[in-house]
């Protein structure tokens, strides 16, 4: 007990065993309730979330605009934020059912160490049963809100996150977040098949937008925590490999992706080519100077790269959010 709740039991509340359980009780109880309902948020890794919200409304008014007849006129907010809630859940009983299957290595690596089931905070078979319900959930809710394809794809993309990824490449070859980081594209596909009940061409260069950036934003932070990697024994590209093929590595899907998203111009507008043109070539002069650095024998930070790949991925898909909403007509349905 501390100082402060000793106090407490031995000032205001009298003395004695019933005082200070009473007491006892009413300071912790609060406060557990609170730590483990941040437990099961802190499972579904709310930050790695965020991409969801950054590809998927994106997509949702390309595909508007794209197929206005699929779409069957009008925007519907009522659509998108269904769909956006579907994915959340989808996206969350993925990294729950990771966590699980993840909890030995979690517990060996610094950078995982204080996730709940590293911590034993959950006990696992809770957190399976969570991963679970979030998992069916997802399905069902898509499926009643948008259509079957929807929640198919959430279930496919669940699937292949978990036992796909997590269970046989993660640990098994250093390519695996070339391959595993498809799901990770899912949700411009989950987006637009919401709309237009379809999946057309437009969808598939923003998959493979993200399908390409997954790996120089993940090996850039993999060089950082390399360390932590070999602990846990997964074969990370930076750890079986040296820092210039990994950085030479990480150059070339760079330019992947800047020419995919430059690709996407032709079912955007001038606004999108722009910024994306314009980010690209930022994109490209950080990875270049990361991989310079590394031939030059020069101390790097590769942590920079990957931040700042977050900030690149969001700005392309914003430009491609306000371009899409603009050549829109001001319309909205139920």
């Amino acid at each position: 007990m501390s100082i402060r709740e000793r106090r407490s039991v031995h000032g205001a509340h009298g003395f004695g065993p019933g005082a200070a359980a009473s007491d006892e009780s009413a300071t912790k109880s609060p406060n557990r309730v609170r730590d483990t309902l941040l437990a099961y948020i802190a499972l579904t890794k709310p930050r790695v979330i965020e991409l969801l919200l950054v590809t998927t409304i994106p997509a949702m008014l390309l595909a508007h605009r794209f197929d206005w007849v699929a779409s069957q006129g009008p925007i519907k907010p009522l659509l998108i934020l269904n769909t956006l809630f579907g994915g959340m859940l989808a996206a969350a009983g993925a990294n729950t059912l990771n966590c699980v299957a993840d909890a030995d290595i979690d517990k060996v690596m610094k950078r995982t160490a204080r996730r709940p089931l590293a911590r034993a905070t959950v006990p696992t078979r809770n957190a399976l049963i969570f991963g679970l319900v979030l998992t069916i959930t997802s399905f069902l809710w898509l499926w009643r809100t948008s259509n079957l394809l929807s929640g198919l794809l959430a279930l496919a993309t669940i699937a292949f996150y978990v036992f796909v990824y997590t269970l046989l490449l993660k640990r098994r070859t250093s390519q695996n977040v070339v391959w595993g980081g498809a799901a990770g594209c899912m949700p411009v596909m989950i987006g637009w098949s919401a709309v237009t009940g379809t999946i057309q061409w437009p969808a598939l260069v923003m998959f493979l937008i993200i399908f390409f950036w997954t790996p120089p934003h993940t090996w850039a932070l993999a060089m950082r925590y390399k360390e932590d990697y070999e602990a846990a024994g997964v074969p990370m590209l930076p750890v079986v490999a040296t820092e210039r093929e990994v950085t030479r590595q990480i150059l070339i899907y760079t330019w992947a992706t800047v020419i995919t998203t430059l690709a996407l111009a032709f079912a955007t507008g001038w606004l999108y080519a722009g910024v994306a043109l314009v980010a690209g070539v930022w994109f490209l002069v950080m990875a270049h100077q990361l991989y310079s650095g590394v031939k030059r024998g020069e101390p790097v930070k590769p942590l920079r790269l990957f931040l700042q790949s977050n900030n690149y991925l969001a700005v392309v898909f914003c430009a491609l959010a306000v371009d899409s909403a603009l050549a829109l007509p001001m319309v909205f349905g139920r």
